[in-house]
């Protein structure tokens, strides 16, 4: 199962492969026009159930195979401070077997029939999956309408631990054991609040997955996983009406669950910047993170700052990558992004230098580059290979039925539209130069995180080592 720290937009997925082909030819696709492209309208029909639930039906007759994700709105953010990580434990204890469906025999169901299936949980939403032959469509049903409606009979102490362990072992993994794997925990909690539910990580801390109960667990069920908080996408080869019925056969009888109350988060802020340095063991070369608290992926300026990203670095003729991979040589590679979860994000810069390179000199460098962008708008046709970004990584995107389904998913859960991607679209397409410059001056500014990650003892390699920082190595947690 998988966790995902960021929550990044949807349609920006396949803006790498528009910048490889402008890596090519750089000039060509500068100057030429860019060919008209026509967004495909996913066919979708939207269905609501008597208990809340909503249901996406949306047919692709192009093989015999259907894709069946089910959302439910809760992620990290629905937690508290000393009770997080539940979200995430909690997508793998669904996989461990229900009142009707013995532990062992969900997994191989699916596999039996010739399908995969996993799950993934962000600050912001949980979500499960089954790609499966279209002959498998009412045995996938009964699966994940036994598991939303009946798990909590099969739910024992021995499963709870079992899953809670398995836990702590992906975090040991994912974080504790990868160079600078505490990165994006120790740059939330500098970026957000303590008091934020952005500022802890979707996995949780070993302290707060010890302590977890069973009654913890079961409440965090009763809460949240209920068809009023869910939202169940079918796409491939489907016949409506039939499919129809099925839905309303196995999920139509289960209660729709208590109301909600979510977390009211307001984007984030800060004064002045924050230097931070991680140590690390197992690292060879330092890293450097520059991030700027920003806005949610439905916030007005998002598009605009995705815009400014794209002038950085989305190709070898961007800004930051022509200047420190291509010029000075002073990088292996360069990244930005805006990362929007629902309700705030920010704004974050990656150099990996090539080794011998001065982390003071690229953060001399970004910051020439950032104060380009902030003093003067782009040029027209910057800011015409940023629109071309999104359209063209929609029209690549869209071909895959769980691409499909996880766009509309992403639509209904956060905006109450699961056709919203044409409305980002549109957002994107009307960026303007000025729109560029006016962001950049607002929220890439004085107010940053400045993350100098070297390797253990090497403090010298730190940006402006004599300037003041704060170190935030972490200590090892008990129960590692």
């Amino acid at each position: 199962m998988l966790y995902r720290v960021l929550h990044p937009r949807v349609l920006r997925r396949a803006v790498v492969v528009l910048g490889s082909l402008s890596a090519v030819c750089p000039v060509a696709a500068q100057e030429r026009a860019a060919p008209a492209v026509t967004i495909p309208t996913i066919p979708v029909e939207r269905v609501l159930l008597p208990n809340g639930l909503t249901v996406l039906l949306s047919p692709d007759h192009t093989a015999p195979v259907v894709h069946i994700a089910v959302w439910y709105h809760v992620g990290s953010k629905n937690e508290v401070r000393g009770r997080t990580g539940f979200a995430h434990l909690f997508e793998h204890v669904m996989f461990q077997g229900s009142a009707h469906v013995a532990k062992g025999e969900y997994i191989k169901m699916v596999e039996d029939g010739g399908g995969e299936m996993n799950g993934s949980t962000t600050s912001d939403r949980t979500e499960y999956h089954e790609t499966m032959p279209v002959n498998y469509l009412e045995t996938a049903l009964w699966l994940e309408s036994d598991r939303m409606g009946y798990l909590l009979p099969a739910l024992t102490q021995a499963k709870l631990d079992n899953q809670r362990d398995v836990v702590k072992n992906e975090r040991r993994q994912r974080v504790d054991n990868q160079p600078f794997g505490s990165k994006d925990e120790v740059l939330i909690a500098a970026l957000f609040p303590e008091s934020n539910p952005y500022s802890w990580p979707v996995i949780g801390s070993m302290t707060d997955l010890s302590a977890a109960s069973l009654d913890d667990v079961t409440g965090f069920f009763r809460q949240y996983y209920a068809p009023s908080n869910a939202v169940l996408a079918i796409v491939g080869d489907i016949d409506i009406a039939t499919t129809k019925a099925l839905v309303e056969r196995y999920f139509g009888n289960i209660p729709a669950g208590p109301a909600i109350t979510r977390p009211t988060v307001a984007p984030a802020t800060l004064a002045t910047e924050r230097r931070l340095v991680l140590e690390d063991t197992k690292a060879t070369l330092p890293k450097l993170v520059i991030a700027w608290p920003s806005v949610g992926e439905s916030a007005a300026d998002a598009s605009a700052l995705d815009a400014v990203a794209d002038v950085l670095t989305l190709d070898r003729t961007s800004r930051l990558t022509k200047l420190l991979v291509f010029d000075r040589q002073l990088a292996s590679s360069v990244a930005s992004g805006q990362s929007g979860n629902e309700d705030a994000g920010h704004f974050e810069i990656d150099v990996t230098p090539r080794p011998g390179a001065s982390l003071t000199e690229i953060n001399q460098l970004v910051d020439s580059v950032v104060a380009s962008v902030r003093t003067a708008p782009p040029s027209a046709s910057e800011v015409s290979r940023a629109k071309r970004a999104p359209l063209v990584g929609t029209v690549l995107g869209l071909q895959s039925l769980d691409a499909k389904a996880e766009t509309l998913e992403d639509g209904q859960v956060f905006h109450g539209d699961p056709l919203y991607y044409k409305t980002a679209l549109a957002a994107a397409q009307a960026v303007t130069p000025a729109d560029v410059q006016r962001v950049a001056q607002q929220y890439l500014g004085e107010g940053r995180v400045v993350l100098s990650m070297v390797p253990k003892g090497k403090l010298d390699q730190v940006s402006r080592p004599t300037a003041a920082y704060t170190n935030v190595t972490p200590s090892r947690e008990a129960g590692q």
